[in-house]
């Protein structure tokens, strides 16, 4: 069942074909669909850029519960959006293709980001969660509407756990493991980057350790916790590249919001934790690329 009022649309129902028109669609009608985990896997593993990798993301059509779930929400439609068109695909990852900061959600609103095609984008956890990234000045505007609504993050990359929409907004932990290869596959493409990684709710949490375990950092034991608020380091274990800081969230569903679990200023203290946390690695960064700079030309 659907969640909510829906009755038959008035305009085309979804899924968008690849390649049509939609604003900000990745795919073009040649895009390669993965049909199963084993060709996740392997168009996860090939893909030559960030460009095609979120192409591919966006036709995947692994999970059978899933692709029907998201189809038929976007073929039935919710009532007070009947006349719009829904995307129905999947949701690719979406931002700043260097991010310094990447955000990790649980996965797309049926009638959120699996209508609109992009991800905390029409629905009211979105509308929550960019009012605080435009307060940090992570997103240049306070609302996220549509795709083609002149919204950009700046610094900053958001993505989910599993690209489709399942049903009750919980997905299975089969359907978790078929879409890890997309966020391994994108988290190594920004690692250069990347030095804050935000988990929102405590599903995205436990659904990063396996791909990070898979990206080389080393795992603690026992594994902390998800907390909101909860922050340590990863460092590579052939210690390459830079460390990187894991911090807690709550999700900003409607549920931790409407009952205060989860506030605006709450949001705003982990954003601006993960700006400075970025900022200050950079910083290190930009130090440490000076002084080599320095001896490789004799100090002068």
């Amino acid at each position: 069942m659907v969640d909510g009022p829906v009755v038959p649309g008035t305009s085309s129902p979804g899924p968008v074909p690849p390649g049509t028109g939609w604003p900000g669609d990745p795919a073009t009608a040649t895009t390669p669909v993965a049909g199963s985990a084993a060709e996740v896997t392997g168009l996860a593993g090939s893909a030559p850029g960030l460009a095609e990798l979120t192409a591919r993301q966006s036709v995947c059509r692994a999970c059978p519960r899933l692709v029907a779930w998201r189809e038929d929400v976007a073929a039935v439609r919710r009532k007070s959006f009947r006349d719009e068109p829904y995307w129905g695909r999947p949701i690719a990852g979406w931002g700043d293709n260097a991010p310094g900061i990447l955000i990790v959600g649980l996965a797309p609103a049926a009638h959120g980001g699996n209508r609109t095609g992009r991800v905390f984008t029409g629905d009211r956890s979105g509308d929550f969660l960019f009012a605080s990234l435009h307060r940090c000045g992570l997103a240049t505007q306070p609302t996220s509407v549509s795709a083609g609504d002149g919204q950009r993050l700046i610094g900053a990359r958001i993505v989910a756990a599993v690209r489709c929409a399942p049903p009750e907004n919980k997905p299975t932990p089969d359907e978790r493991d078929t879409c890890a290869p997309w966020l391994a596959a994108e988290l190594g493409m920004i690692s250069d980057t990347l030095r804050v990684i935000v988990c929102l709710g405590g599903f995205a949490w436990q659904a990063l350790w396996p791909v990070l375990a898979a990206a080389g950092y080393l795992q603690p034991r026992p594994r902390p916790a998800f907390g909101h608020g909860a922050e340590l380091e990863l460092r590579r274990a052939d210690g390459a590249g830079n460390a990187v800081h894991l911090l807690g969230c709550y999700h900003p569903s409607q549920q931790n919001t409407f009952t205060g679990r989860v506030t605006p200023q709450m949001l705003d203290q982990v954003f601006r934790r993960a700006q400075l946390i970025n900022a200050e690695i950079g910083a290190e960064v930009m130090t440490f690329e000076d002084d080599h700079h320095e001896k490789d030309h004799g100090g002068i």
